[in-house]
């Protein structure tokens, strides 16, 4: 279970960047403008375009380049089960080899589809967890606020939502340290995690109980503080920090539209 621990997902990574400091309606605008352009990418060459957009916001937001490669890890099988199906359940294309075993063909058509739906795949875990690494969970909460803020005038408790979307979130990283601690001490007591898949999967199953009970018990202190500071989300609650669109906010908006009806000419 050591692969767990990869997972930057819900973490902040504090530096001073340009990309920190941008406003995170604008992150997450364009980070949402991306992986638009992402799904709609079918070739190599969209998929260059976006694997090129991304690199360049990894180096502008100055963040080590493995802190968010290491993402991947945890989606490794995730990306190969995504290649194989499209491999062995497509019949389009130039036959490449037939396996007799399992009956079935690979042709050059579902091997390029595999290929192009599993980078797909890698791209749109480290366009997310770029944004999680580049924006505090205090600013993911001000910034879908005020998305949801026209639903609010219906009377609908956006805040509450938005309140637990982003307890989620931070709550990822926590489940991660707990796993690791339950995992640890249950090595000390002689257990082991190696072996085949299927052993892998039996010894996992006694650190569920604990680590649920850890997660609800976590959950309880968590209301219980909330409750003692007389916590009252929705109407009338204010910010600390007031969120406020620079000029670098409105000339990366600007460039975004721009490569996103770029990437589209481009397509046709």
């Amino acid at each position: 279970m050591t692969f767990i621990q990869d997972i930057t997902l819900g973490q902040y990574y504090p530096i001073d960047s340009f990309i920190h400091r941008l406003d995170p309606r604008t992150k997450m605008l364009c980070i949402i403008s991306a992986m638009i352009a992402l799904f709609a990418a079918h070739h190599v060459f969209e998929l260059g375009i976006s694997f090129a957009l991304l690199l360049s916001v990894i180096f502008i937001s100055r963040i080590p380049s493995k802190v968010i490669l290491r993402n991947l890890k945890p989606f490794f099988l995730l990306f190969v089960l995504s290649l194989v199906f499209h491999v062995f359940l497509s019949n389009e294309g130039e036959l490449l080899v037939t396996v007799p075993v399992l009956g079935a063909s690979i042709t050059k058509e579902g091997l390029y589809r595999g290929l192009i739906y599993s980078v797909r795949l890698a791209e749109l875990v480290l366009l997310a967890a770029t944004l999680t690494l580049t924006t505090s969970p205090i600013e993911i909460t001000d910034a879908l606020d005020r998305f949801f803020l026209p639903l609010k005038k219906l009377g609908l408790p956006t805040h509450e939502f938005v309140l637990m979307m982003t307890l989620s979130l931070r709550f990822i990283p926590t489940l991660i340290s707990e796993a690791d601690k339950l995992q640890k001490a249950q090595i000390s007591r002689g257990a082991t995690f190696e072996g085949n898949i299927v052993q892998r999967v039996k010894s996992v199953i006694p650190l569920i109980v604990p680590l649920f009970i850890s997660v609800f018990r976590r959950a309880d202190e968590l209301a219980m503080a909330m409750d003692s500071r007389c916590y009252i989300g929705g109407k009338n609650r204010t910010s600390f920090k007031n969120l406020e669109y620079k000029l670098a906010d409105y000339l990366v908006m600007l460039g975004m539209i721009i490569y996103v009806v770029l990437f589209f000419a481009i397509r046709k």
